[in-house]
């Protein structure tokens, strides 16, 4: 979407991701020994011709990405029962 609003000649872009638990060492928040925490690695490619500086301006779009920013975040969930009629 941003390199469409500054018509740069992105032609595709690809992400790879990879997810594992893994043991969390010297974890500060962790609630007790043996915990896991997500990690996550990520690749991303971009297709077209575009200059070293566009491509390192892309990847930092990437970082404020929503979703990226939710993962990164403390989660909150609140779950209800949503009763029926009968």
């Amino acid at each position: 979407m941003y390199a469409r609003r500054k018509k740069w000649p992105l032609v595709e872009a690809v992400v790879r991701l990879r997810h594992e638990k893994i043991h969390a060492q010297d974890c500060a928040t962790c609630e007790g020994p043996g915990q896991k925490i997500d990690h996550f690695e990520r690749e991303l490619e971009l297709v077209g011709d575009l200059s070293p500086e566009q491509r390192q301006r892309l990847l930092e779009i990437v970082e404020k990405c929503p979703v990226h920013k939710t993962l990164l975040g403390e989660v909150s969930i609140n779950t209800g029962l949503f009763e029926t009629k009968e």
